[in-house]
């Protein structure tokens, strides 16, 4: 056995998927072609992950984001090791660092979502040497962004020039779309957030400047009053975002004319609906408007899981593979 194999490694560069923000307009929009593929045929693929052992780490709650990792690994190929808030040492006080030293050793390839920032994701994966999907961070959630631009591809054929409305807080999903949407030329987006609940104005900056290069227009309202005329698709998220609380002990009234009913939807007659999910119906949504014919948002959700195909697909190819 070489020396190395007692030696503790060294910091590597970070790689995975972190952010939007940092992955070329062409490779978003073909991580969501390639959704939309798995979609239609989830076996259209030749198990690039076999051999391999991907780690699903969720220390915050989760339904869809959970499933849709551990079953797109298996699907892929590799064998998930599944860990919650209380199973790794990380809850007793072991460094992040230390953490990403050990798993490097042993995993192929991590998923992760944390009540952590997005730095220490980074963190795992340089300390680690292994690449790391972000399954949603404090400041974003990059694949629900993947996933929701291969639901708009799926159900306009060519998001090319989609009118997409957001209702609501400026959180993570919010973020994550915006960079996805930014990436596809023509798109028109509305973020219509309660005044101090918007997206972060870095975030809608970065967001900005690439949808100048791609021909994407991006804009960000406070007042329901003044929304676009024309509007293909309306989306919202939860008023109450995981693992968050507003300091605000009034939220709830600024964020009232921000919920999305069939009096609203009324105003587009074609428009289609969208959710994150899960949906706390009364709050950001009535459940005529969910459950309703032009709700999309139980499509949006099954695509979860090969949005995760896709993204397990493109990290492996970032050289992942069996140690």
């Amino acid at each position: 056995m070489d020396n190395d194999d007692f030696s503790r490694p060294g910091p590597a560069p970070a790689r995975g998927l972190f952010s939007l923000a940092e992955v070329e307009p062409t490779v978003i929009r073909e991580l969501a072609a390639r959704s939309v593929e798995l979609y239609r045929d989830r076996h259209a693929h030749d198990r690039p992950l076999e051999g391999g052992v991907v780690g699903v780490l969720f220390t915050r709650t989760s339904t869809r984001t959970r499933t849709a990792f551990t079953v797109g690994a298996v699907r892929l190929g590799a064998v998930p090791v599944a860990y919650g808030p209380q199973d790794l040492q990380l809850n007793t006080g072991e460094s992040v660092a230390d953490t990403g030293r050990v798993l490097g050793r042993m995993l192929d390839l991590l998923v992760a979502r944390t009540v952590g920032p997005l730095a220490e994701l980074r963190e795992l994966s340089r300390e680690g040497g292994l690449p790391v999907v972000n399954a949603m961070a404090t400041e974003e959630h990059p694949t629900q962004g993947v996933t929701d631009l291969a639901a708009l591809h799926l159900v306009t054929g060519d998001p090319t020039g989609v009118s997409v409305l957001y209702m609501g807080e400026g959180n993570n999903t919010a973020v994550a779309l915006a960079h996805a949407l930014a990436a596809v030329p023509g798109a028109r987006v509305t973020f219509s957030t309660p005044s101090g609940y918007g997206l972060p104005a870095e975030e809608l900056a970065k967001a900005s400047r690439r949808a100048a290069v791609t021909g994407a227009t991006l804009e960000e309202v406070h007042d329901p009053a003044h929304l676009p005329d024309h509007v293909d698709v309306v989306y919202t998220t939860r008023w109450q975002t995981t693992g968050t609380a507003k300091p605000d002990p009034g939220w709830r009234e600024a964020f009232r004319p921000f919920h999305v009913d069939a009096a609203l939807l009324a105003r587009w007659p074609q428009a289609l609906f969208m959710h994150d999910l899960p949906a706390h119906r009364g709050d950001e949504v009535s459940g005529e408007v969910l459950d309703g014919a032009r709700s999309v948002a139980w499509t949006q959700a099954a695509m979860k899981l090969t949005g995760a195909m896709a993204v397990l697909e493109w990290v492996n190819g970032q050289g992942t593979g069996p140690k």
